[in-house]
């Protein structure tokens, strides 16, 4: 004989109120220095960040003029492992490009 399992009403409305929030967002930045590429700059951006030829040569002037350029917005793990990417294919090329994370506001 099989058993019949009561739900508390009141534990099923507690279950529907909880709310998923998306996870905060964080800018990836790429630096200026005097030793990198343009030409780095821009195959890192089509390539790591996936941009086309024309978004990634934008992106690589504002890092020329600005002094820094904004190369994606993630979640902080898909960032922090672009981020870490970019340095290992500048070490491995010997540019000392660097980038880091800031959060959105």
């Amino acid at each position: 004989m099989a058993k019949s399992k009561t739900i508390d009403r009141e534990e099923t409305l507690t279950r529907q109120k909880e709310e998923v929030r998306e996870p905060p967002l964080y800018k990836v930045l790429l630096h200026n220095d005097d030793y990198t590429t343009m030409d780095f700059v821009v195959m890192i951006l089509e390539y790591v960040f996936k941009k086309d030829t024309s978004e990634a040569a934008r992106i690589m002037l504002n890092v020329h003029h600005q002094g820094v350029g904004i190369a994606g917005v993630y979640t902080r793990e898909i960032g922090e492992t672009k981020m870490a990417i970019v340095h290992s294919m500048a070490r491995k090329h010997q540019y000392p490009l660097r980038c880091s994370l800031e959060k959105v506001s």
